[in-house]
């Protein structure tokens, strides 16, 4: 089995924490560490526990406390070069990782942590690099996809092999293109290396997602351009053109932004 927390999942800030018996891991650390061990704490889980730290992408609302976790706890940080090297000239890290905490990793090489086994795979979005996350057990797939332009054939690829994905819906797009943001930034958004759409992640979902699928969370929602309630009427209006039933065919939740979930104990 695999436990699953979102510690949060916005612009504010992005974490999540996967484990298993004997593996315990985040993948990205946009959090303040006072609010991560808080959060951890209160469901059973000690900050001092954890082994290893994956982090996705070099923008701030994914790294900020990189370099707290390596120092003060002695986590490793893995990322690709490119994200190391974003990570290191990302004003918001104050505290730069030293080569003692740097693990370098490559696309499709899998890492393991235990019984827990992690593989990056490429995505569109305008950092540095950015991947996603495929994290094995022996009986379990689960998918972090945050902060994708659009849907790539690897990414199709991912998620038609998954029991559980954690997947980017961050804009209507008519509440976007309605809204204040200036137009660099709603063209930076739409760009096709920006956010995808609630439609749009929805289709990639209902277009390629197996049988085997049981659980999709819906995560990085804007709180300009979205809302949870919209998010998920919208997936399931698309789910349905697709005869797919949300609750039935699988599960869907929508994460919050800025608290941390309960946690969850997931099994295929």
């Amino acid at each position: 089995m695999i436990k699953f927390i979102s510690l949060g999942s916005s612009s504010s800030g992005n974490c999540y924490y996967l484990a298993t018996d004997n593996a315990q891991i985040l993948v990205d650390a946009g959090i303040a560490v006072k609010s991560l061990r808080h959060d951890l704490k209160d469901r059973g889980v000690m900050l001092t526990d954890i082994d290893a730290v994956f982090i996705t992408h070099d923008h701030a609302d994914h790294i900020k406390a990189v370099g707290h976790l390596a120092h003060d706890y002695q986590l490793p940080i893995y990322a690709t070069e490119e994200v190391h090297r974003g990570i290191n000239r990302n004003y918001c890290v104050t505290t730069k990782l030293t080569p003692e905490y740097t693990r370098i990793i490559q696309k499709s090489q899998t890492t393991e942590i235990g019984d827990l086994r992690v593989t990056a795979f490429s995505v569109p979005h305008d950092s540095s690099d950015c991947v996603g996350y495929r994290i094995e057990t022996d009986e379990e797939i689960f998918l972090i996809i945050t902060d994708i332009g659009h849907a790539t054939e690897i990414i199709q690829q991912e998620v038609s092999q998954a029991n559980f994905i954690v997947i980017e819906s961050n804009h209507d797009v008519d509440m976007l293109m309605m809204g204040p943001y200036p137009a660099y930034l709603k063209g930076r958004i739409r760009s096709g290396r920006g956010h995808i759409s609630n439609a749009d992640s929805a289709k990639l979902i209902a277009e390629h997602a197996s049988p085997a699928l049981r659980r999709v969370w819906l995560c990085h929602l804007s709180e300009e351009n979205n809302h949870p309630e919209l998010a998920r009427k919208t997936y399931e209006t698309v789910l349905r053109e697709y005869g797919l039933i949300a609750g039935v065919d699988f599960k869907l939740d929508v994460l919050r932004r800025k608290q941390a979930s309960e946690m969850m104990i997931l099994t295929v």
